[in-house]
């Protein structure tokens, strides 16, 4: 669990370096981007390593793996919605945080354990974090330019291309979330 907590802590660090610590950050010029993504991804080896087998805080019912799966399809969707900048990335600051948001609740409807709640709860607040930190930090935003309609067929086509492959990928290391 210890490897877990370090792990969310570093990858927070090393997403909210930018904005707590600018100077810090700065002095380091483009080197501070490898910096920021080697923290980034020591904090992902972290977490992956830290989170295994623990105590059930709570044993979810079955029929929440739809909402569960559905919040989880939506959070797909935000990431695509973020990444092709469509048109309701026009409405939503930060769909990709939303995306995270969403993923981390999901995950938290239908799994119970310690370490899970951990995990997932602990990325639901670093989203939330982020959020308010980048708010602050840039609070005017202006939306990107509208994207040609077929920005929004390409992210429901990638939404479901993803979210099929991240359905197999649980079902190969073990979680089966579809059934």
């Amino acid at each position: 669990m210890i490897l877990l907590i370090l792990g969310l802590l570093l990858w927070s660090a090393g997403h909210l370096w930018k904005r707590i610590l600018p100077a810090s950050r700065e002095r380091l010029g483009d080197s501070g981007r490898g910096v920021a993504a080697a923290v980034i991804i020591a904090g992902i080896v972290l977490m992956w390593t830290g989170h295994g087998p623990s105590p059930a805080v709570w044993e979810p019912p079955e029929w929440l793996r739809h909402p569960s799966n559905a919040l989880a399809l939506v959070a797909v969707y935000l990431f695509a919605v973020s990444g092709l900048r469509t048109r309701l990335s026009r409405s939503i600051r930060h769909p990709m945080l939303w995306g995270v948001v969403l993923w981390g609740a999901a995950h938290l409807l239908f799994n119970g354990d310690t370490s899970d709640l951990v995990l997932f709860g602990g990325l639901v607040v670093w989203a939330l974090a982020e959020m308010v930190v980048i708010n602050r930090a840039e609070p005017s935003w202006s939306p990107s330019p509208a994207k040609p309609a077929a920005s929004e067929g390409m992210a429901v086509l990638a939404t479901l291309v993803v979210y099929v492959v991240i359905g197999l990928i649980h079902g190969w290391i073990g979680p089966r979330p579809l059934g």
